[in-house]
This record gives structure tokens, C-alpha cells and sequence, in this order.
């Protein structure tokens, strides 16, 4: 009894301080669990805080950021909710969820991403942008999406890819699809925006926009030496890149038919009618990495799936050599000639089915709603949760398995969501889908491959599922078989 009143007396400030933080802690959970009933089951952690470190350690695990997603699914269910970077956090995992959000964009939800990625692509993006100004962004950016512009961008993408495929196969060496198609789409985006051709400011811009795109998916505190500090520091850089050319443009010193000068001179149009500087470079980043970043990693899953699927690949190789003995030697791919792909569609459908290079949507709640009977508040995200959905043995036989043909059905609405849905759906939507198909065309009617490394771990702290490998292959020329 001496010796536990010597340990109270010693250490009582300890003790007393230990007691306060056990009550408050168990009181605050009993409050949450009385407020909490009957209503969406996960954990929201600490205040602010949450479970922000568990995500950040899932994706800079080889298993990706949506392991986090998938062990509270496991642990609370289809639908849960969370914390992340001071957030309340709800995954939807249904096709009539993503319905009801979906068909409410602007009405009852608005876009909603986390801090690090609103910051990477500035406040004027077009993911960014309040409702009132969405429309009119997206109406004065669809212009390179247009049909006459993809056809231009056909062709001169085509020609691109079948000279860099052609060196590759010469050198004889394995080579990283991933890196490939980072660097084409890379050069052929910067060509179609802004005719950029000049190698040394074309690996400057690349250089910054990986590093902004690394920071997409970080922790929001400018510290020295962290992705999120260097990603904003690239990001003025990248700015005042944008404002040398803008300037060198106004003045006269250069003249481009692109987008960048399509938007320059609309200077003298009504407001309405036009988009401000901060608006035009915000907007060019955004183009660069929406289109880099998720149209390479896709390109890059459709090489490893089709290497996986034989009978895939030689259905596919089969109707490409059709369209190419109907050509002329040596011409250049035509729309014509991708609206002809029919299974060469399939197979990219069900690549971006399987890869999910957007894993989910963001959305914020603009008022209390109930979707499903789950009670959502306002402010909290919802989270559409594509790759759950494309996933769902409900919605699609054997969902892990890879097979194109199952899209000669007509998919339930709102079942394959890839690029969204609604008046939100990705602008580069069409532009994603004939640069996919021009890379099949000439992967597979010039050439076989082989995957050097089968390793299927994913790339640590990508915000995109992409393979740690990248992919790598050796290609080998058809007629030299």
C-alpha cells in the first residue's frame, strides 16, 4: 500500500492528466455513436486529422492509395465514411448512387477535391471552378476536342507514334511502355495546345508537370524537400513559362494556328465570351496532365492485358490488319477508319473497365440529401466509386476477368463510368479514346511483344493505379517472324 501511494504521489500530474483524455475520449466516442446510428458506418478518427496518414501510407505502398478504400470496405461495408485531410469522406459504391449524384451535379453536389490537387491545378481549372463558371470554361475549351480537330490530331499523332514505335524495335532493347507513352502523349498534347516542338522546353515543362502531378495526392504543408513543396514551387514556374509565351504572343514575336492562340484572340470579345490569363494557364496545365497522365497509364494497361489475354490480342491483330491491307501503303490512320474499330473499342472499354485510371469521383454535397437511404450533410464528399462499380460481380460477370466481348451488350446506365457522367463528364473523353486506338493499331499490325517483368505492383504514391515496372517490353517486327 506504500508503494502505491508513493507511485500516486509521484506521478499523480500523470495520472490526473491520463484520466481527463480517457473520459473526454470515451465521452466523445459515445456522443458519436448516439449521433452516428442508423447512418453511414467507418471511422472518422481525430478531428481534422482523421485517417489522412492511413491513406498517405496506402499510397506510398506497391498495393496503391485504393487498398485504403478497399480494407474499410472490408472492415465496414459497401458503403462507408471517413476522414481525409479534415474532410468527412463518403464512398458511393453503386451504380443508382452514382446515378443520383451524377444527375444532381450542380443541383444538389459540386466537384470537391481534396486540397493538394485543387492547388496542383489552380483555382481557375476547369476541375475547380464554382458552377457559374464551369459552362462557360468548358464551352470555350472544347474547341481542340472538336471532330475536325481530333481528325488533325489523328493523323499527326499516328504519324508520331509509327516513327518512335519503327526506333524503338531497331534499337533492339526493352523499353518501359509507361515512359513511352508519358513522353508521346506528353509531346503530342504540347503540340496540339500550344505547338511546342523545342526539346529543351519541352523536357522543362514535362519536368514541372511530373512534379505537380506527383503532388496531387500529398500532404498540403509547404515544407522544403516534401512532393506537395516542390509540386507549387514547379507550378510558378510552369506559370511564368505560360506568361513568356503569352506575351511573346500578343506582341507579335510568335504565331501558331493552336489552341493557345484560339483563346488569345478572343481578347476583344465580351467577357462571356472569352477566358482571362489566369483562366487560359490554368487550364493549359490542366489539358496536360488529364491528358498525359491517365491516357498513358490506360495505354499502358491495355499492353499488359492483352499480353495476358492471347485470344484478345489475336482477335484484335486480326481486325487492324484488315483496316491497314484496305489502305494505301503508308497512310496515315483517318476517324474513318477508328469508327471502323469495332473490337478494337471493346478492348479499350474494357481496359479503362479494368484499370481504372480514375478510381473515384469527388463530389461536395451542397445541402443534407439521402442517397439510397445513407443520410449525406452538407459539405461532406461523395465520393462516386468507379472501380467498386466496375468491379461488381452484379453488374458484370466475372468482373476480374478481361473480356471486351461482354461490351457487344449494352451496359445498365451509369454502370461504366470511366470518364463520369452528367455535365461533368471529362472533356477529353473522345480525344482519350482515338489515342488509345491509334496505339493499338500500330502495336499490333507492326509488331509482337513481350512482357520482361511480370510484377504487378503498383507505383508508389501515384495518385493513378500505374505498374512499378511501367511495363516493360521487347518488340519484335511482324515480318521478321
Amino acid at each position: 500500500m506504500e508503494d502505491i501511494l508513493l507511485l500516486l504521489s509521484k506521478y499523480y500530474d500523470i495520472l490526473l492528466v491520463s484520466i481527463l483524455v480517457i473520459s473526454i475520449t470515451a465521452l466523445y466516442l459515445s456522443k458519436g455513436a448516439k449521433n452516428e446510428k442508423n447512418c453511414i458506418p467507418g471511422s472518422l478518427g481525430i478531428p481534422f486529422v482523421g485517417e489522412t496518414f492511413a491513406l498517405l501510407s496506402a499510397t506510398n505502398s506497391v498495393k496503391g492509395c485504393y487498398e485504403f478504400v478497399r480494407l474499410r470496405r472490408e472492415w465496414h461495408g459497401k458503403w462507408f465514411k471517413t476522414r481525409i485531410f479534415g474532410k468527412i469522406h463518403v464512398f458511393v459504391p453503386s451504380v443508382e448512387g452514382a446515378k443520383a449524384i451524377f444527375t444532381n451535379d450542380f443541383a444538389l453536389f459540386n466537384k470537391g477535391y481534396v486540397k493538394s490537387m485543387a492547388d496542383a491545378v489552380g483555382k481557375k481549372s476547369l476541375l475547380c471552378v464554382p458552377q457559374e463558371s464551369h459552362k462557360r470554361i468548358r464551352r470555350l475549351l472544347s474547341d481542340p476536342f472538336s471532330m475536325n480537330s481530333l481528325s488533325k490530331f489523328v493523323q499527326r499523332f499516328d504519324k508520331m507514334l509509327y516513327e518512335r514505335l519503327k526506333k524503338v524495335q531497331k534499337e533492339g532493347k526493352s523499353f518501359t511502355v509507361l515512359d513511352f507513352n508519358m513522353k508521346i502523349t506528353f509531346d503530342a498534347m504540347c503540340d496540339m495546345l500550344m505547338s511546342i516542338k523545342d526539346s529543351s522546353l519541352l523536357e522543362q515543362i514535362e519536368k514541372d508537370c511530373t512534379a505537380i502531378s506527383d503532388a496531387m495526392l500529398s500532404f498540403p504543408v509547404m515544407i522544403p524537400g516534401t512532393r506537395y513543396f516542390k509540386g507549387i514551387k514547379a507550378r510558378g514556374r510552369l506559370m511564368e513559362t505560360f506568361k513568356g509565351m503569352i506575351t511573346a504572343r500578343r506582341n507579335g514575336k510568335e504565331y501558331y494556328e493552336d489552341f493557345l492562340q484560339s483563346m488569345l484572340e478572343k481578347d476583344s470579345c465580351p467577357a462571356n465570351q472569352m477566358l482571362d490569363d489566369e483562366e487560359i494557364m490554368d487550364n493549359l496545365l490542366t489539358l496536360i496532365i488529364a491528358g498525359q497522365t491517365t491516357t498513358a497509364a490506360a495505354m499502358m494497361w491495355s499492353v499488359k492485358f492483352l499480353d495476358e489475354h492471347r485470344g484478345a490480342q489475336n482477335r484484335l491483330r486480326e481486325e487492324q490488319l484488315s483496316i491497314l491491307r484496305s489502305k494505301p501503303n503508308g497512310a496515315l490512320l483517318t476517324m474513318d477508319d477508328l469508327n471502323s474499330m469495332s473490337y478494337a473499342s471493346k478492348v479499350v472499354k474494357e481496359t479503362l473497365r479494368m484499370s481504372n485510371v480514375l478510381l473515384w469521383f469527388p463530389r461536395v454535397a451542397l445541402n443534407d440529401c439521402s442517397i439510397e437511404g445513407f443520410e449525406i450533410k452538407k459539405g461532406w464528399h461523395a465520393n462516386i466509386d468507379a472501380t467498386c462499380i466496375h468491379y461488381d460481380p452484379t453488374v458484370y460477370k466475372d468482373p476480374m476477368q478481361f473480356n471486351p466481348s461482354r461490351f457487344d451488350e449494352i451496359q445498365k446506365p451509369y454502370s461504366y463510368i470511366p470518364f463520369g457522367s452528367g455535365p461533368r463528364t471529362c472533356l477529353g473523353i473522345n480525344m482519350a479514346k482515338v489515342t488509345m486506338l491509334v496505339f493499338l493499331h500500330r502495336l499490333t499490325t507492326g509488331y509482337k511483344w513481350t512482357v520482361d517483368d511480370p510484377d504487378r505492383s503498383l507505383e508508389r504514391k501515384a495518385h493513378i493505379p500505374r505498374l512499378r515496372s511501367g511495363c516493360p517490353i521487347t518488340l519484335t517486327a511482324l515480318q521478321d517472324e
